[in-house]
């Protein structure tokens, strides 16, 4: 990848992209986890598409043929006045793969990205008190590093520092608790003796603004963009669920990136056996080959909308597509022919250890850590004190840049230390990869940190 000084450069002369400086190769096509550029270099798709996207791999003519079939009949049906039968299908479909206490038992509602799911089930959780007569809960609970989606209103209740500083004040914000974060610990304990002290922040924080004020609580099952793929620890998220149902409060799980196979089970969530009441999900749902997201709930979240016949207040022009229903509904049933939640769960294992036996005795890797495919590594200037590099270093970024050089697209992300510093690289390939690939990759991340090292 060539780097320039000139805003004015071809990628960036009409078209915005995510930088100014750089010249950005095109991307001519893809298939199974490579990426090729109009110049024919081959790139490893680390990532998931960069941001967890992509669980099936490129090049699956199964979907697109399934959204041609659909486009054939009609691309487009007015959400407010028609259904469509992929949609039907698809939610019938979504219901019975969720986790066992809300199999068979809940509702799907479908919109377009990652943050208007959550910013939905957000909308859902205060629509429920408000319809039930309880009106005075609003407000969400949520945790420092993590992420709940690109917009003014997630703003407000999700915790990446550096995304929220420059929206202030356009936002109404929300409380937060610390992280489930043992690497490093906001208590400067360890398990078991913290006795899960990160979540027993919860109920404090409840106390503390009332229960009568509190509508949800929100979190991801592994944090991805804010932490690099940190998992919550055993028992993190049963304490949780307690906390929730003792003050009456909804439990809110953002499945965006965890959901669909990635973290080794269909649900993220089912990796601590719990059951929330909303679950936010999009991204894998599809693979990337088209937009599509959903906000699932269980039937008692809905019942009181359903019994004062008020309408769900959400949605937009696009929401609940026949050709992106038709598309996800190829996606799930590829996922499920092929087993790819299992070989997520196997391959990520491998994945982990490989990156604890080459990767964790490299000077700078701090920690590594995930679930299923979804994985990441902490960068460290001291491993023993665990202090990060100075955020003007932006060494995570350079570890981008260099395993880009070597062909392989990964993520990088920042925030890990009191949100404004701390280096993370976050690792999401598609659900079909093998072990020979990820020793490719292993091999090409060692050579690109073994650079930054020196």
């Amino acid at each position: 990848m060539s780097t320039t000084t000139t805003s004015t450069s071809a990628a960036n002369r009409y078209a915005v992209h995510r930088d100014w400086q750089l010249e950005f190769p095109v991307m001519d096509h893809a298939e199974g986890i490579y990426l090729y550029d109009t110049d024919g270099k081959r790139y490893i798709d680390g990532s998931g598409g960069s941001s967890v996207v992509v669980t099936i791999g490129h090049g699956v003519k199964e979907i697109p043929e399934a959204m041609y079939r659909q486009a054939q009949k009609f691309s487009f049906a007015p959400a407010h006045l028609f259904s469509s039968a992929p949609t039907l299908e698809l939610a019938k479909k979504v219901v019975g793969l969720l986790p066992e206490g809300m199999r068979d038992n809940s509702k799907v509602w479908f919109s377009l990205t990652g943050t208007d799911a959550t910013d939905e089930a957000v909308r859902l959780a205060r629509q429920h008190w408000v319809e039930k007569g309880q009106g005075s809960k609003y407000l969400i609970i949520t945790r420092w590093q993590g992420f709940h989606g690109n917009a003014i209103s997630t703003a407000g209740f999700h915790g990446h520092t550096w995304r929220r500083r420059v929206l202030t004040p356009l936002f109404v914000d929300h409380p937060h608790i610390p992280p489930a974060y043992c690497y490093r610990c906001p208590f400067d304990t360890k398990l078991p003796e913290c006795a899960l002290r990160c979540a027993r922040e919860l109920e404090n924080t409840i106390l503390q603004y009332g229960a009568e004020n509190v509508a949800a609580f929100i979190a991801e099952p592994v944090v991805g963009a804010a932490l690099g793929a940190v998992p919550a620890p055993d028992g993190y998220f049963q304490e949780i669920r307690r906390i929730c149902d003792k003050y009456d409060i909804l439990f809110i799980v953002d499945e965006v990136m965890t959901a669909w196979g990635r973290a080794g089970k269909m649900f993220g969530i089912e990796n601590w056996g719990v059951n929330p009441d909303i679950i936010a999900t999009a991204k894998g749902m599809t693979s990337g080959y088209t937009p599509l997201a959903a906000i699932i709930a269980h039937n008692r979240v809905w019942e009181p909308l359903i019994a004062n016949h008020s309408p769900f207040r959400a949605g937009h022009t696009f929401s609940a597509n026949a050709i992106s229903s038709a598309g996800a509904l190829a996606v799930i049933d590829y996922t499920l022919k092929h087993n790819l939640v299992e070989n997520s769960a196997r391959m990520g294992e491998y994945f982990l250890e490989r990156m604890k036996e080459k990767l964790l005795p490299l000077p700078i890797i701090g920690d590594v850590r995930g679930k299923g495919l979804m994985l990441g590594f902490e960068i460290v200037q001291d491993k023993a004190t665990k202090e990060p590099f100075p955020a003007k270093m932006k060494m995570s970024s350079k570890l981008q840049t260099e395993a880009f050089r070597r062909g392989l697209v990964i993520f990088s992300c920042t925030g890990s230390y009191h949100g404004d510093r701390g280096d993370m690289i976050l690792l999401a390939p598609p659900l079909i990869i093998t072990k020979e690939q990820i020793d490719e990759v292993v091999d090409i991340l060692v050579a690109s940190t073994e650079t930054l090292s020196r």
